[in-house]
């Protein structure tokens, strides 16, 4: 028998002995069975959607209008399943689309999937850049992926495969990006603490000419800082000869505009500023969309300023009166995206030109009215309060962005009233009047919703994120349950450019 020694697995050597080598083998042995395992669940999911995509499409044959007639098939299939997978109905109509793209279209990368040679990763590689070659030569291409794959993480075969698709594309790419270019958009992504990513879709040459002319502008930012720093330095040290020096670096700190030295010294933004470059961009880039003009105005007419720089940004946000007093440092709600901090909800209350009150059921949170103090369609303003989102299960599209619809038609004798309708996003609108989803409304805006399956989804009126109690003073006095109330608005969102962020 070998000792440890002999072996090179001397304690601490990071070797292992005889026994390790065998219980990492038994490890090894377990992972392959668990990866097969796990192949062979996606490969049955993506069947099993893919199925789903092929009966939408039967449910719609002979239909008089069988685009849409597909589509809202389609989504009421989406919105059955999204129930199983605990996942949005959008959600599950995407993974309809891909996996029966998939499965119809790449039947070399699911033969190779399903006989192990290449995983999950090089499955969506392979159809991400496929995409690009037409189908009469996909094959090929399919062919000569999966070889370049097997053995190769996806991360390394993707520009390999980009490569391979751009050759075997017949259009020339300029022909193409132009029509990716008119896909261009803009997205919200919410995140935590909140806070959210702001997404554009732009031709590369504009997306880095963005990113350095902000990156330029915050260095610029930045190194004027560093120079009002050393001439408040040597302002604060008196020195002859350092002052001498102090007006070349307040002029260039401000552009070489006259009274520099006065704007450093008495009134500096760069007081107490510590940003760094990712914030100072980030605010700048904040700052230019919020309060600048747009370069192309066709609004404009001769010399005159157009339409469009007057815009400005609208968001609803609920706060509690005792949060506005500085009495409650709780979160307000930015409805349909996340809360927001009590700083930033003060500062934008300040600059609001309107609130509305929502008096809320002091236990349960049920917005009960909603009034103001001008002229205003106040049913619409007390659904976008009670609702706050989409009512269909599961969708979060804000209410400002919904349609208001009768649970019972007003064809068929619904009164237009609260206790008879909803906020719902265009998708499901369309998805209740064109599939066999129904929906009936209890008191207190509970929507009682049935699939065309049976299966029973209950939704209820989401509670405000801002909750209050009522702590009922020595001597029982509730004088201060009034106080059991929140305040909603549009705000108007401009802060001035170079400024420090309030949030």
């Amino acid at each position: 028998m070998h000792s440890n020694d002999e072996l090179g697995g001397r304690p601490g050597s990071g070797m292992g002995s005889d026994g390790d080598v065998d219980a990492l083998a038994v490890l090894v042995a377990d992972a392959e069975g668990a990866a097969d395992a796990a192949r062979a669940a996606q490969i049955r999911e993506v069947r099993v959607l893919a199925a789903a995509g092929v009966l939408a499409e039967k449910q719609a044959v002979g239909a008089s209008e069988k685009v849409k007639a597909r589509e809202m098939a389609l989504r009421g299939i989406a919105a059955e399943l999204a129930g199983v997978f605990v996942a949005t109905d959008r959600t599950l109509q995407r993974r309809i689309d891909e996996a029966r793209d998939l499965v119809e279209n790449y039947p070399v990368t699911m033969a190779a999937w399903e006989a192990g040679r290449i995983v999950r990763g090089h499955v969506r590689v392979i159809q991400e850049v496929g995409c690009l070659v037409p189908a009469e030569d996909r094959a090929e291409f399919e062919r000569v992926a999966v070889e370049r794959c097997e053995g190769e993480t996806p991360n390394r075969v993707r520009d390999a495969l980009r490569m391979l698709a751009e050759r075997m594309h017949p259009r020339p790419f300029t022909e193409r990006h132009e029509e990716a270019a008119a896909g261009r958009c803009v997205r919200v992504q919410a995140g935590a603490d909140g806070m959210s990513d702001l997404i554009a879709t732009l031709p590369t040459v504009i997306a880095d000419g963005i990113v350095d002319r902000l990156t330029r502008q915050a260095r610029e930012i930045i190194t004027a800082r560093a120079q009002a720093d050393v001439a408040g330095a040597a302002d604060a040290a008196g020195a002859p000869e350092a002052r001498a020096d102090a007006p070349d670096a307040r002029t260039d700190a401000n552009g070489g505009a006259p009274h520099a030295d006065t704007t450093i010294c008495d009134g500096s933004s760069f007081v107490d500023d510590a940003r760094t470059i990712d914030q100072v961009r980030a605010d700048v880039f904040s700052d230019l969309l919020l309060a600048g003009t747009p370069a192309l105005d066709p609004t404009a007419a001769g010399d005159g300023n157009g339409t469009l720089g007057a815009i400005r940004a609208h968001v609803q946000v609920a706060v509690s009166a005792l949060t506005l007093m500085g009495q409650d440092d709780g979160p307000a709600d930015l409805a349909g995206r996340s809360p927001i901090d009590a700083a930033a909800a003060r500062e934008l209350a300040g600059n609001t030109p309107s609130w509305d009150r929502l008096l809320t059921h002091p236990v349960t949170g049920t917005v009960l009215e909603c009034d103001s103090y001008r002229p205003t369609a106040a049913m619409v303003r007390l659904l976008r309060a009670r609702d706050r989102h989409c009512r269909f299960p599961g969708c979060r599209q804000p209410a400002i962005r919904c349609e208001l619809d009768h649970t019972i038609a007003a064809s068929d004798g619904g009164a237009t009233h609260v206790c008879n309708l909803a906020n719902l996003c265009k998708r499901h609108h369309d998805v209740k009047h064109h599939t066999r989803w129904h929906v009936r409304q209890l008191p207190g805006g509970r929507l009682i919703w049935t699939s065309p399956t049976g299966r029973i989804y209950r939704e209820d009126a989401p509670p405000p994120l801002v909750a209050f109690t009522v702590t009922e003073p020595p001597g029982g006095n509730r004088r201060h349950s009034a106080l059991n109330a929140s305040l909603t608005g549009s705000v108007a969102v401009a802060r001035p450019a170079h400024s420090a962020p309030p949030f």
